[in-house]
């Protein structure tokens, strides 16, 4: 799929110690790229350049889950019919809004109701423990769902963070509330294009759980 994508993200890799890695196949890339591509959309409404990306990225095999496979080609049909100009109003109206957007998507708030709490600071301890730091230009709190995709991305990516700790970064800050703000995001009154992306990030997720449950 996509291997770099420009999303802004609050975490950055640097040298961690210990743990032995996976050997990246093509499973796992499939799961890097798909974590990166749900990081840019959700980081920033898309660019003219990463519109046009959507309409040439090849869907992984279906391995016989159809739903990914729908999920897949709505989205494609997304970023073809899609403008610069409406999404960025439509991400506007979703994630910022006057005061606020539509939808809130942080950890925090979907786990207590509230920004900047507890799951937040354990995420931070998370964080360092396993040699990511905060870029000083990103002002998003880390628990953000683009940072959230664009670190696992990394931790999946990392040659020396073991499988054990990939899963439980997961299951402690991310499988317990992005699903449904997935769910959440295609129900939204904003949503056009968006739609398809809380759709594609639904079957994802589902997947992803059932991956990480089965290889124990």
């Amino acid at each position: 799929m996509v291997h770099q994508m420009d999303a802004q993200i609050t975490a950055a890799r640097t040298t961690t110690k210990g743990g032995t890695r996976m050997e990246l196949n093509a499973d796992q890339a499939v799961r890097i790229n798909t974590y990166r591509l749900l990081a840019t959309l959700l980081a920033a409404a898309p660019s003219e350049d990463v519109l046009t990306l959507l309409q040439q990225i090849d869907a992984p095999a279906d391995n016989g889950d159809s739903g990914m496979a729908v999920s897949w080609q709505s989205l494609r049909l997304a970023g073809e019919r899609a403008t610069v100009e409406d999404v960025s109003d439509e991400y506007f109206d979703l994630f910022i809004g006057l005061g606020r957007g539509e939808l809130v998507p942080y950890g925090s708030w979907y786990t207590t109701g509230f920004l900047m709490d507890r799951p937040l600071s354990v995420l931070r301890q998370d964080l360092t423990a396993l040699g990511f730091e905060r870029q000083e230009d990103i002002r998003e709190p880390e628990d953000h769902a683009a940072a959230l995709c664009e670190t696992m991305s990394l931790i999946i990516d990392s040659d020396e963070i073991p499988f054990e700790t990939q899963r439980k970064f997961f299951n402690d800050h991310i499988g317990t509330w992005i699903g449904r703000f997935f769910v959440d995001l295609q129900g939204a009154k904003a949503a056009r294009f968006y739609r398809s992306v809380g759709q594609f990030g639904q079957q994802f997720i589902e997947i992803e759980n059932q991956y990480l449950a089965m290889l124990t």
